[in-house]
């Protein structure tokens, strides 16, 4: 059996997700084979592995951290928020279909054998597995038939490590009352409290974590400082949303309410000169470098919303004076109708946005592949891209049709035509290779009369690996290594 700890939180934000990928990448540089685990993610961002099945985003940023290939044996159950009060239900990969939040609580449980069997896959590959929890652990109302937190750390059978958030004030709160809430057994499961986000001398915590021993009976395991790390956020309280940026270069994605894959415009922030800001409404457009339409979940309700604030009609506004690109459920929107005979949104049809000739069918399978090749023949800013090598992955609940031929080969990465400087994809990743990120923004440059920086050129790939070894030697400077390992070393005896 593999080792195995689990990382669960005070609250949803604490920083758990960094934490496995911290300890990940730290376990990793130790010699052993690591991987991260989470039964059950509730996100809108996610991957398709090389078998075509899906997984959350913050399970393969782990993976990426232990060294090792993203598997949907380590995120068995991913939900994709649909509106407030349901989820698509996607099990090993595959979409089980849609639910209510109730319908889904009643049902979880039921998909316990597929936990275990994909956690026991994993202890096949690794000698050591990072768990990680979801919100907090003393939840009291969700406790019944809990799959993620202390129900998921039973069946286990594994240690906790419960992390605390002092950024937002009153972590001794958070600490002792979470341990508060927990049953006796579930609280001896607990062997260590971490400290996160921590800004300052450390040294005036000491009393502080005096106190927070001997009332919680837990040992303090490490206070990690507030840290200025660049990776994928989950996208429930992400912090890029509230960037506005001042940059050469400015990049605008548009935020609708079921935003999904926003981790394709990544690339563009590490990029220097560029700001990537993400808009809501036609006063905050104004006039950018570039528009990004990002993926939806739900593409014809986003159309209606951009339709019904006006974000519709400024973006149309600026199509041919500015280049446009959509991805996903941002393409399937800029084309001149979505069809949904089965019902998989709203139903019915709707016209698109008529910047592109293509319209689209909303299907009941659903599209997942991982695809590579070189970009095809483009006109305009985009003519930059020409040629260039790409690989990233397709995850979509529809067809796109051209209505007139493309000019290049039969299924173009990028579809375009009609007016220019306007495009759309498929493919999610298609900028993270360096090449195609430096060459755009080199270009946006270039149309502005700037000097392109010398320094635009590293690989993505290359930034998030230099991301991870930063955030690795934090925790091995800040975290009680032995502490750890002892609980490793007594797990599952």
């Amino acid at each position: 059996m593999a080792k195995v700890v689990m990382v669960q939180g005070t609250m949803s934000g604490a920083g758990k997700s960094l934490v496995v990928a911290g300890l990940c990448r730290m376990i990793r540089r130790d010699g052993y084979r690591v991987a991260p685990f989470k039964s059950q993610n509730m996100a809108l961002n996610s991957y398709v592995t090389k078998e075509g099945l899906e997984m959350g985003r913050a399970q393969v940023m782990q993976a990426e951290a232990a060294g090792i290939e993203p598997l949907v044996c380590m995120n068995p159950i991913l939900l994709k928020p649909t509106d407030h009060t349901g989820s698509q239900v996607i099990v090993s990969g595959r979409v089980l279909g849609n639910m209510s939040a109730r319908e889904y609580f009643s049902y979880k449980r039921k998909l316990i054998p597929d936990i275990i069997k994909a956690f026991r896959r994993l202890e096949e590959l690794v000698d050591i597995i990072v768990v990680e929890g979801a919100g907090s652990p003393a939840e009291i109302n969700l406790r019944e038939n809990d799959i993620v937190n202390m129900g998921l750390a039973d069946l286990l059978d594994a240690p906790v490590l419960l992390v605390g958030d002092i950024d937002r004030g009153g972590v001794f709160a958070q600490l002792l009352g979470t341990l508060m809430l927990l049953q006796e057994e579930e609280r001896s499961r607990v062997k260590g409290l971490l400290i996160n986000k921590f800004r300052g001398d450390a040294s005036l915590l000491d009393s502080g974590l005096e106190i927070l021993e001997q009332k919680g009976g837990v040992p303090v395991a490490g206070v990690i400082p507030y840290m200025e790390i660049d990776l994928e956020d989950e996208d429930s309280l992400t912090g890029r949303f509230g960037r506005k940026g001042h940059g050469k270069i400015d990049i605008a994605v548009i935020r609708y309410p079921r935003i999904s894959n926003f981790t394709d415009f990544n690339v563009f922030e590490q990029v220097p000169d560029v700001s990537v800001r993400y808009v809501a409404s036609a006063a905050e457009l104004g006039c950018p470098d570039l528009v990004f339409l990002p993926g939806s979940k739900n593409t014809m309700s986003d159309l209606q919303w951009m339709r019904q604030n006006g974000l519709e009609q400024a973006v149309k506004d600026i199509a041919g004076k500015i280049p446009i690109c959509g991805i996903c459920g941002g393409y399937q929107m800029m084309g001149q109708t979505i069809a949904d005979p089965e019902g998989m949104e709203a139903g019915g049809a709707v016209g698109g946005m008529g910047l592109l000739p293509v319209e689209t069918k909303l299907q009941r399978e659903k599209v997942r592949r991982q695809v590579r090749g070189k970009i095809n023949r483009l006109g305009g800013t985009f003519s930059v891209l020409t040629g260039l090598a790409y690989e990233g992955y397709e995850i979509h609940m529809g067809c796109s049709r051209m209505l007139s031929p493309s000019d290049g080969a039969q299924e173009p990465v990028f579809v375009s035509g009609g007016i220019p400087d306007v495009y759309g994809t498929y493919v999610h990743g298609v900028f993270d290779q360096g090449a195609a990120a430096s060459a755009l923004v080199g270009e946006l440059a270039r149309k502005k009369g700037l000097v392109p920086e010398n320094r635009i050129c590293s690989d993505y790939r290359e930034y998030k690996e230099k991301q991870y070894d930063r955030l690795a030697d934090i925790l091995t400077k800040h975290l009680d290594r032995e502490n750890i390992y002892g609980i490793l070393r007594e797990a599952r005896i």
